[in-house]
């Protein structure tokens, strides 16, 4: 399939450029769609560009979205920065935004797409919901719950296990993610350099 190239707009102006392997786009095609096979892939770029929200706002750039009977129900993106919150990772606000929406702390037949794979905190949080699946795109060696150092979610001493798929659009995923930090500690040996005059 020939290589499309996703441009996501922050404030009119281009802010970066995505090559993704399949033929997408970002705007209205169902998930149904011939040209999205992938259910998965589909709710994942919505994720990306909360993730995007999460950069505009100066956070690290971690977009979630949970979706139930094929309907989007909760949209949110990191905001630890502008709440001064630490809990206030993307998964937790999407939680949140879900339960209300069905009127339950229990999310049964809800699935959620997030851009990096979730902390030992999200995951918790995701197993007490009683999340059906979660689908992420970037494993996160540092701290992450749901595989790579531990695997909360799956764990047969709790008494709920989410079904698990990763990797998905990882490469789009990733490339947020060290842009970012590329960008930050650009920023940071600038001020640095700007002290020492």
């Amino acid at each position: 399939m020939p290589v499309l190239n996703i441009i996501l707009f922050l404030g009119g102006s281009v802010s970066r450029v995505l090559c993704l392997s399949h033929v997408k786009k970002m705007e209205n095609i169902p998930p149904t769609s011939i040209f999205n096979p992938d259910k998965d892939e589909f709710y994942m770029l919505e994720a990306i560009k909360l993730a995007v929200r999460a950069d505009q706002d100066g956070d690290v750039p971690i977009g979630a979205c949970i979706v139930y009977g094929d309907r989007i129900i909760a949209r949110a993106w990191n905001q630890r920065e502008v709440l001064n919150d630490p809990t206030a990772h993307a998964e937790m606000i999407a939680l949140t935004q879900a339960s209300e929406f069905v009127g339950s702390w229990r999310l049964h037949g809800c699935t959620m797409y997030v851009t990096l794979e979730p902390c030992s905190m999200c995951a918790g949080a995701m197993v007490l919901a009683r999340l059906d699946r979660v689908v992420y795109g970037c494993r996160d060696p540092k701290t992450g719950a749901v595989g790579s150092l531990y695997n909360i979610v799956q764990d047969e001493r709790l008494n709920h296990r989410v079904e698990v798929r990763e990797g998905v659009l990882a490469e789009p995923c990733s490339l947020l993610l060290s842009d970012f930090f590329r960008r930050r500690r650009e920023q940071k040996a600038r001020e640095k350099a700007a002290d020492t005059q």
